[in-house]
């Protein structure tokens, strides 16, 4: 499974723009990937890990702004359509990491 987080979170006075950042980075540290600008990817094992994933991005989202997330599987993921631009060739981003015990 993947969970995937959108998001679109106010930038017009400095402290809209710390939190951006913030949240941002804390995306990277949970080791999310970015698939575009305020799109981000994360391969989850199961639904229990994902639940887990959401309840700690609430408690460092910002108060402002919207931000989404999306589970969909392995198979919907591969499935994807690039209207423009290439896939990434990138391990992290690959199916043949995925393994199933």
């Amino acid at each position: 499974m993947r969970l995937i987080v959108m998001f679109d979170l106010p930038t017009l006075t400095s402290t809209d723009r710390r939190a951006y950042r913030h949240f941002k980075k804390a995306l990277e540290r949970e080791c999310f990937l970015m698939l575009q600008e305020s799109v981000y990817m994360r391969v989850c094992p199961n639904n229990k890990s994902a639940d887990f994933l959401i309840a700690r991005l609430k408690n460092i989202s910002p108060d402002d702004g919207l931000i989404q997330a999306m589970m969909v599987t392995e198979k919907q993921y591969q499935a994807m359509i690039f209207i423009s631009g290439t896939a990434s060739h990138d391990l992290r981003n690959s199916a043949a990491r995925t393994v199933i015990l």
